[in-house]
């Protein structure tokens, strides 16, 4: 699975790859854990939170080393994005999708964007 980025004008739409390997957390347990305990991710790494329903998602970095772009995603459209600082980051929205990449990845991406994940 990967997690494509669209931008600009709908006539001329251009897209990007923001991850090529993207692991879905869809348990509770694999979402409470998120990227805790990890030392590090690889570049084109992504994490993906999937709900039936938009609602507020929240994030943090408790045991979490190093900084992260977060994306708060209702439908395919980006509504937040934070870069979350190590141990102590913290970031809120409401979103049916979520989305962990390594700091910088998201660098482009702006709300309003459209961000999908492509099996």
């Amino acid at each position: 699975m990967r997690l494509v980025h669209r931008y600009g004008p709908l006539e001329d739409r251009q897209a990007d790859t923001l991850a090529s390997d993207v692991e879905t957390a869809d348990t509770t347990l694999q979402q409470a854990r998120g990227l805790m305990f990890r030392r590090s991710v690889p570049d084109g790494y992504g994490l993906a939170f999937r709900f039936d329903e938009p609602r507020p998602r929240t994030l943090h970095m408790l045991f979490v080393p190093f900084a992260i772009d977060a994306l708060w995603i209702r439908g395919p459209e980006v509504v937040h994005k934070k870069r979350l600082r190590p141990f102590v980051g913290f970031g809120r929205a409401s979103a049916d999708l979520v989305v962990e990449l390594p700091a910088g990845a998201a660098e482009n991406v702006e709300p309003g964007d459209i961000v999908e994940l492509v099996e």
